[in-house]
């Protein structure tokens, strides 16, 4: 009966939220303040910024905050800086500021202001290892402007607390060239599965938010169009960035980041479902599972790829029929990788584990999808996928900070780029590449010069040293190989470079790769 009626309720809510965007609750108005927007274009230039700038006046009018509009570099001073509350990149491209502007602007989001990255930011300063942390990815392609499927995985930000579950909108869909997920907290994902084109393995931030040393952080890759500066539900995602960025709202951005391969998730930790509830249980991990399950519902995992995934197993318990579950990718109708059959353990408070090979390739996020008879089912409390995980290149010049080095340009490079202008003494820090568990080093890399020596150090740039792999001259700046070695010793921070040698420039790095 209490199915029954939690059923009933559920359709009524159902229905409440049958639309993608609800209004907030009215709330108190902010005290005044200021809004910078920055538009600069030293690249590709959006027609839709003047209607992004409209859009953020309007905001402003209805919110008491104040906006200054502007293209000049030239307001990036300490003093001017100040008067505002937080600082919005709209659709800016390429170099924008010099080296005086980036450190007063470094310095004002550092000591409390606010940053608000949209669309084309991500297409900003590549040259500056600082932006790249604060923007959190830099862009590196897109498909044509289609429709796709936005999943709002948290909503409890005020920037997309007036959302639903899902949200089907038409943009130009960035993919960039590193997950972010390991250092921002991620609100939006794109479901890769809902249109052509998207590059990042199923696992697609388009929307996140971090702290920056005492300030704060909030991009979105949507904005590409004209008309999102007049959808309602676009309008509210703005908003809540700017008000979280200028410090008028509070909101939990910690990064959340990647469970890691073989690691435990939390079954009610769902980014999507259908049917099913959390069901509180005592004996559950964390007190909760995902309960209230028959016969058709599933629950998907935005944050959880598939790519690699060899095993299933998963902490269940069942008072019911039990039944069954599907190991799926990229939807509740994606690739069945496997299934695995979950028995009655005579009581819903009694658990056992269940597991499963899996086979296929796929790549998408990690959906269950649960089947069986009549009735309550069974619970889901935790549930591991065991990977074999291909190691993903890293970008020589995705580095977030550096001594010395620079961004070398080469036509027969990765993406174009490495990192150049590299000296005896000089180091490059990845904050988003841990070393924990890694056993191997590879980089891909040049040399007209005399070469050199790259040591792989963890934490920072004097830090546990794990290994280090000679780079010869390779009789030319583009002309590549790849060096190798092996790595011992235990660490867990953020991965180091630091590369010596004799005098001049030693070489070029394209890409690396952490085998773990």
């Amino acid at each position: 009966m209490l199915k029954v009626m939690r059923r009933g309720l559920a359709l009524v809510a159902a229905a409440l939220i049958a639309t993608q965007f609800m209004p907030a609750a009215a709330q108190a108005a902010d005290p005044a303040y200021q809004v910078l927007v920055f538009s600069k274009t030293a690249g590709f230039r959006h027609d839709s910024i003047p209607a992004g700038i409209q859009a953020i006046r309007d905001l402003g009018a209805a919110n008491n905050f104040t906006v200054t509009a502007t293209e000049d570099a030239n307001a990036f001073t300490t003093a001017n800086l100040a008067q505002f509350k937080t600082v919005v990149f709209l659709s800016t491209t390429g170099d924008v500021l010099n080296d005086a502007q980036q450190t007063a602007f470094s310095s004002y989001v550092n000591g409390g202001g606010g940053y608000v990255g949209v669309h084309a930011a991500a297409d900003t300063e590549y040259n500056w290892p600082y932006y790249g942390q604060l923007v959190g990815a830099w862009f590196k392609s897109h498909p044509a402007i289609q429709q796709a499927t936005v999943r709002n995985e948290d909503r409890t930000h005020p920037a997309t607390s007036g959302l639903a579950a899902t949200w089907t909108r038409t943009d130009e869909w960035y993919n960039y060239r590193t997950n972010p997920r390991s250092t921002v907290r991620v609100l939006q994902s794109l479901d890769e599965s809902s249109y052509s084109g998207g590059e990042m393995s199923g696992d697609h931030p388009i929307t996140w938010c971090h702290p920056q040393v005492s300030g704060r952080s909030f991009y979105t890759g949507l904005g590409h169009t004209i008309e999102s500066y007049a959808d309602p539900a676009y309008r509210a995602l703005l908003l809540g960035g700017i008000r979280y960025t200028a410090g008028m709202v509070q909101a939990n951005c910690a990064p959340t980041g990647n469970p890691p391969a073989g690691g435990t998730v939390e079954a009610e930790s769902y980014s999507s479902q259908s049917g099913v509830q959390p069901a509180g249980h005592a004996g559950a991990s964390g007190g909760t599972t995902v309960g209230y399950i028959d016969n058709g519902d599933w629950a998907g995992y935005s944050s959880v790829s598939t790519s690699g995934a060899t095993g299933f197993s998963a902490r269940v318990s069942s008072g019911g029929p039990g039944g069954t579950i599907q190991i799926r990718s990229g939807s509740a109708t994606g690739t069945l990788l496997g299934s695995v059959a979950v028995p009655s353990t005579g009581s819903w408070d009694t658990f056992r584990d269940v597991t499963t090979t899996l086979s296929g390739s796929a790549s998408g996020a990690l959906f269950l999808v649960f089947t069986g008879g009549s009735g309550s089912l069974f619970d889901v409390d935790t549930f591991t996928l065991t990977k074999t995980t291909a190691p993903t290149p890293v970008e020589g010049e995705a580095f977030t900070s550096q001594s010395g080095v620079q961004v070398a340009s080469h036509a027969a490079a990765s993406g174009g780029r490495t990192v150049g202008y590299i000296d005896n003494g000089d180091w490059a820090g990845y904050s988003s590449v841990s070393t924990s568990g890694a056993t191997r080093f590879t980089a891909r890399v040049s040399s007209g010069g005399p070469g050199g020596t790259i040591q792989i150090r963890s934490g920072s740039a004097t830090g546990t040293l794990l290994g280090s792999v000679a780079v010869p001259s390779t009789g030319s700046w583009d002309t590549f190989r790849d060096v190798t070695t092996t790595l011992s010793g235990s660490a867990s921070g953020a991965l180091f470079l630091v590369f010596t040698g004799g005098s001049g420039s030693l070489f070029d790095v394209d890409t690396l790769t952490l085998t773990k």
